[in-house]
Formats: structure tokens, sequence, C-alpha cells
């Protein structure tokens, strides 16, 4: 269930390009500060501070950091379609290549600050417009995976769309856990298993 939306709603929406810098040099700030002083330690009053605004005018934006880092997860998940899936020629392409392009566009999105991967992982409340962005994001991602499968000549499964959402949960998942702490197991080691799990069940290799 979501937490009281009311708690983490932006306060302001920016209407003029002045505002909009503001409000993103907040966010910008409030990534940088929750990934050098954990959440706990990740102050409003930090976020100001490295912002260079004052505390007033960040409480403008936000109701407080709960908020800042709601809407900072709602960015992350945004920016995080397949942007490449159109780019595909499975007439030349392996089914080997179109799962790697699919497995490295993911761990692409998730490789730039392991540390804000994982606050935003453990710390975020579910606003409602996070679930929005969430259930936007997956069926957006579903489609697209489930077109390239349609399209291309080596994949034999039962059902596309189950098998769409199947990958996406699989490899999504997968990247997560792993990108937000990569001591676990060696991204190259995570790229290469997932494309060999993924492309065996396409193939419906025995």
């Amino acid at each position: 269930m979501p937490s009281d939306d009311r708690r983490l709603q932006p306060r302001r929406k920016p209407r003029q390009v002045r505002a909009e810098l503001t409000r993103e040099r907040i966010l910008t700030a409030a990534a940088h500060v929750f990934a050098e002083y954990g959440y706990a330690a990740g102050t409003t009053n930090r976020i100001a501070e490295r912002a260079r605004v004052s505390i007033g005018s960040l409480y403008q934006y936000f109701p407080n950091k709960d908020a800042v880092l709601a809407e900072l997860l709602v960015r992350h998940i945004d920016r995080g379609a397949w942007t490449r899936a159109d780019q595909l020629d499975l007439s030349a392409g392996s089914l080997e290549s179109m799962v790697r392009a699919l497995v490295r566009d993911a761990i692409d999105h998730h490789s730039d600050d392991p540390q804000l991967l994982r606050i935003m992982i453990e710390e975020a409340s579910l606003s409602q417009a996070l679930l929005d962005t969430i259930d936007r994001h997956g069926r957006n991602r579903v489609g697209q995976v489930r077109d390239v499968l349609a399209r291309h000549p080596d994949v034999r499964v039962r059902d596309l769309d189950t098998a769409a959402e199947l990958i996406v949960f699989t490899v999504e998942l997968n990247t997560h856990k792993v990108m937000a702490d990569p001591r676990t197991i060696p991204v190259e080691t995570l790229e290469n298993e997932l494309v060999d799990m993924v492309t065996r069940y396409l193939r419906g290799a025995p």
C-alpha cells in the first residue's frame, strides 16, 4: 500500500525555466548527499546547502526528504526505457545478441551510482506517483520486449505475452539486486549468466 501521498507529494510544480532549474539543482544535490552521507544523515539542510539554496526554498518544492527521494526514484524509473529497442537489426543478429542488448541496457541504466540505487530501493516510500510510474514503465518495457521477441525468427515459446513479462521481471529484479551491491557478483558474470539463461529459455531448449 502507498504511504500517505500528501507527505510525498512535491509542493510546487515549476512553471518557469528558473524554477525548473532550481528544482533540478535540489534533486541533483540530493542524489549526491544521499550517496555520500546515507539516507539517515542526508538531511534537507545538507541538501539545501549542496544545492546552494535556502532551506525555505527547498521546502517550496518538497515537504521533506522522503518526497525528494520518491521523486528521484520516479526519475530513475522514467529514464529506464529501452531506448535501443527499435535499433536492433534482427535479420542479421543472433538471438543471443538480441538478449545481450536487452540485458546490457538494463545494466547500463543501473551502473551510475550503486550507493544511491541501494538507498532508493531500501528507503523510498511508495507514493501513488511512484506506483503509477512503476506500472507505466513495466507495461512499456514488456510491450517493447514482446515486440522484439515476435520479430525474431529463433524465438520458440508457447506464449509471447507471458515470456515477455517473465524476462522483464527476471532481468530487472536481478539487475537491481546486483548493481545495488556489485561486490556480490561481478557485473560481467551477471550479464553472461542472464544472457545464457534467457537465451536458452527463448530457444525452448530442454
